[in-house]
Parts: structure tokens; C-alpha cells; sequence
């Protein structure tokens, strides 16, 4: 998780609430233009096309946001105020001044975005679309419903300087408390990153004790986090769950810091009672880890627990198929494929060839058929982090 991340996510967040609002805008559009036609007696062609281009502009965001999934590209939000400022521009050249509130509408929607700038370019727009909406009555009466000015003399001046004067002074109101809340949300952007930050320190740091006291390396824990990260955005989690998915993986084997050493180091094959208490690390590491606060830690309480188990029922606790949580079906091809391909005081590595037909051969036995396809799609990123991270202890 880094400052930009934290950024766009939060124009995301902005973009859809924004396309919100103009949907409700719909709403208010239809109901309005039904009580015109039936109360006023206006020209219903006229109204007619005026509203139809109103709500046309107004699910314009929506579409882009909802269809077609921009809501975090940039210029998402430059389609949202210009929706707006066409939306409004149209009405109040049908409507005249029953319509100017609408003006100070882009210049909400504009301070949502944290952005000073953005605000002036929300009132420089508006304003222009106020002066555009005044010189079309001038020019095409004939299209307008209830025209406010039919010449340029001192009325006409007398009538838009007044509305201008009020969006500079709502743009520079609106300028100084977007200021405020950008400097709040820069501050709250550093604190979460910081925190980020140094919880990932611990939980590494903490891991790794767990993997040093069985003789391994921080690299596995390292690895074995990059390979979920893999996983799980092949399996369509957005990028901020991934790094908490990631984080949750270091420590699934954090039970083991409840095991003797004389069992985690055994050169030999464990004997059956050796082995009920090696199986118990995932117990031990729920156990550990399952009142801790914050959903990185409920993900790891469920890695540390069902890591072992397989899909055909024959893990450790007998959990089989949709009975295992999905993640821990991805971690348990992420930690077999790991554990495999590294060298061990009890046995050498395979290559990353001979664990990946092992992985296929399982698949449907020891792992999820729909886990093993994302591995299998995504291999040349495993062999790619395994080069990168490699062991730094040497067995053999």
C-alpha cells in the first residue's frame, strides 16, 4: 500500500459517489419535467429535448463508472463536472432563473475531490456555461422556452454579473475548505501508510522468527507472500486485499513457534506421535492469532489454520472442498509449490518443473482444480519471484 494507491482509491470512491448524485439528479429531472408538462404551459417539443439532453448528460458518469469501469482513470471526474455544467447550462436557458442553483452544483461535486485547482476549473466552467446560456437566448429565442434576455443592453449585465459574483465567491469559499480537508487527508493518507508500513514490519519480523526457529529462511515467508499476491489478483481481489492477503501469508506458520525444536529439526522420518504434534502448529497458530484486531489478522488466522488442508478431505483437520476457506486454497498451492522447490536439512529441492507437474498431478486431489488452472496460468510469475527471492541458506 503506497501514498498513490491510497489517492486514486479515494478518487475512485469519489467518482462513484459523484455518479450517485447524478442519478438521483435523474430522478428529480423526470419528476420535474412531468409536473412542466402538465402544470406550465411550455412548449413540450422544446421541453422535451431540453430534459432528454439534462438526463443524457446526467447518466453520462454513470455509464463511464458503472459500465465501463473508469471510475479510476483521471479524466473520469473531468467527464463528471463537464455532465454537470452541460446539465445545468441546458436548464437554465429553457428555464431562466428558476434553474441558476443548479450552477453551484459542479462546484459541489467539485469540492468532493480534495483538489483546489479542480474547484476553480468547476467555477470557471459554470460560469462560462452561464454566459453561454445568456447568449443563446440572445441568438436562438425561437429554441427557448422562457427566454430571460432578448438584447445585450445594461439588464442583461445587470442580471449575470449579480450570479458571477456569486460563483467566484462560493469558488473561493469552497477553494479554503478544500484546502483544509486536502492538508486532513494527506496527513490521514501518511498515517495509514506509516502504520501499513510498520505493521508489515512486525508481522515479517514476527514470522521470521517462526521460520528461524525450524531452521528456514525469512525468504520462504517472503516468497510464499509474493505467490499469493499472484494468486490472488488472478483471482480478481482488488490491489489493496492482495497486500493484506500477502501479509496474512507470512505468518502461516506462525504455530510453530509452539513446536519442540527436536521435532521441527528431526532429520528423520517423525514418528505418528511426532507427527499429531507437528500437525497441531495450525491449531496453535488460530489460536494465536484469531482475537487480533483487523482483517489482516483474521486472514492469517485462517491461513495458519487450514494451510494443510486438502481438497480431497485428507489435511490435517479434514476439512475438504468448499469447506476450505478460498484463500487457504491458494495458499496451500503457494506453500507446497515453495516448499518443494527450496533445499531443507531433511531433503534437497525439486525444480520448479518437477513441483509444478506435481502441483498438476494433485490438482483435484490435494488442491482446488480452479486454484491449480490460475497456477498454471500464471507460472512464469512463480518462476520469476522464485529466481528473485532466492535462499540464502545453503543445506547441501
Amino acid at each position: 500500500m503506497d501514498k498513490s494507491f491510497l489517492r486514486s482509491r479515494n478518487t475512485a470512491d469519489i467518482n462513484r459517489v459523484s455518479a450517485r448524485c447524478l442519478r438521483v439528479v435523474v430522478y428529480f429531472l423526470l419528476v420535474f419535467y412531468a409536473y412542466l408538462l402538465i402544470i406550465r404551459d411550455y412548449n413540450p417539443a422544446i421541453l422535451s429535448v431540453s430534459f432528454g439532453i439534462a438526463v443524457i448528460f446526467a447518466l453520462i458518469p454513470t455509464i463511464l463508472v458503472s459500465v465501463f469501469k473508469q471510475e479510476e482513470k483521471k479524466y473520469t471526474r473531468h467527464v463528471v463536472i463537464w455532465s454537470m455544467v452541460i446539465l445545468s447550462t441546458v436548464l437554465i436557458t429553457e428555464l431562466n432563473t428558476s434553474a441558476y442553483p443548479l450552477l453551484l452544483f459542479p462546484l459541489f461535486l467539485a469540492s468532493l475531490y480534495y483538489n483546489r485547482t479542480f474547484v476553480l476549473y468547476a467555477a470557471l466552467l459554470s460560469s462560462a456555461g452561464l454566459l453561454a446560456s445568456a447568449v443563446f437566448q440572445i441568438k436562438f429565442p425561437e429554441l427557448t422556452i422562457n427566454p430571460a434576455f432578448h438584447e445585450f443592453d445594461t439588464d442583461f449585465l445587470l442580471t449575470i454579473i449579480p450570479f458571477l459574483m456569486i460563483e467566484a465567491t462560493m469558488a473561493f469559499v469552497a477553494f479554503f475548505i478544500v484546502d483544509r480537508n486536502s492538508q486532513m487527508i494527506d496527513k490521514y493518507i501518511d498515517t495509514a501508510v506509516t502504520m501499513q508500513e510498520n505493521e508489515n514490519y512486525l508481522i515479517y519480523a514476527f514470522s521470521e522468527i517462526s521460520e528461524n526457529k525450524s531452521k528456514e529462511t525469512g525468504e520462504h515467508i517472503k516468497r510464499v507472500a509474493e505467490y499469493m499476491r499472484v494468486l490472488g489478483l488472478a483471482s480478481g481481489f482488488d490491489p489493496e486485499y492482495c497486500d493484506k492477503l500477502a501479509a496474512g501469508a507470512m505468518m502461516h506458520d506462525i504455530g510453530k513457534l509452539m513446536i519442540p525444536e527436536e521435532i521441527l529439526d528431526k532429520p528423520s522420518r517423525l514418528t505418528d506421535e511426532e507427527y499429531q504434534i507437528m500437525k497441531n502448529h495450525v491449531l496453535y497458530g488460530e489460536a494465536l492469532l484469531k482475537d487480533c484486531p483487523g482483517e489482516i489478522m483474521r486472514i492469517a488466522s485462517t491461513l495458519a489454520k487450514e494451510h494443510h488442508e486438502r481438497w480431497d478431505g485428507g489435511g490435517y483437520l479434514g476439512m475438504k472442498g468448499q469447506e476450505i476457506a478460498y484463500i487457504s486454497r491458494l495458499i496451500a498451492v503457494c506453500d507446497v509449490f515453495d516448499a518443494l522447490t527450496s533445499s531443507r536439512s531433511y531433503k534437497r529441492s525439486w525444480t520448479v518443473d518437477q513441483a509444478y507437474e506435481e502441483i498438476l498431478k494433485n490438482s483435484g486431489k490435494q488442491f482446488d482444480p480452479a486454484v491449480v488452472r490460475l497456477f498454471i496460468n500464471n507460472f512464469d510469475k512463480f518462476k520469476e519471484i522464485h529466481r528473485r527471492i532466492p535462499d540464502k541458506k545453503q543445506y547441501f
